[in-house]
């Protein structure tokens, strides 16, 4: 099973993702989380990185492109995976288009996850206090909720005209919420 989960900061994707990993037995391949390593371990990348997020700005789409790239072609995710946090804009899809295709693995759904602005809010806010993320400051979490509205929602559509899009309510009981996630995806 070859997944992507999307849906604004906050709605839960990492939760989704990891138990879904769990159930489908592939890797969860979470952008943020690779981003994050690099720059706590002062890589390159992770350097490099560094300079947007901590303006609470996105990692730019070459840089992105190439880490998951190398990411999909490891051989634990051979036999299928689940990547969270791409694509980001429609020129990541185009590129994640053509990654898929030269890999000669093809995209089986995608899950899209929503919930109210508020609900977000309360629980990014939430999640910086418990883990101490400095990229959850409340100016930073505005404008990647306002960046995700204006480039990544749209990409919905695109998966939806593919037949490929499963859209999930992201509010309510975690187990509740992937065994709809399960259902709708073993339909």
């Amino acid at each position: 099973m070859r997944l992507l989960i999307m849906g604004p900061q906050g709605v839960g994707k990492g939760t989704q993702a990891a138990l879904l990993a769990e159930h489908y037995g592939i890797p969860a391949i979470s952008t943020g989380d690779i981003f994050r390593y690099n720059i706590k371990n002062k890589t390159e990348l992770g350097l490099e990185a560094l300079k947007y997020t901590d303006k609470g700005e996105l990692v730019p789409d070459e840089l992105t492109n190439k880490i998951v790239k190398d990411r999909l072609a490891m051989d634990d995710a051979k036999n299928g995976w689940l990547l969270d946090g791409y694509p980001r804009n429609a020129s990541q899809v185009v590129a994640l288009d053509g990654m898929l295709a030269e890999l000669g693995t093809p995209l089986d759904k995608v899950v899209a996850l929503d919930a109210d602005h508020d609900v977000l809010m309360e629980r990014i806010a939430k999640r910086a206090a418990e883990q101490g993320r400095s990229d959850d400051t409340p100016e930073a979490i505005a404008k990647r909720l306002a960046t995700y509205a204006k480039e990544t929602a749209p990409l919905l559509d695109t998966y939806r005209s593919r037949g490929q899009l499963v859209a999930i309510d992201g509010v309510g009981d975690i187990d509740e919420i992937q065994a709809n996630i399960v259902e709708a995806l073993d339909r």
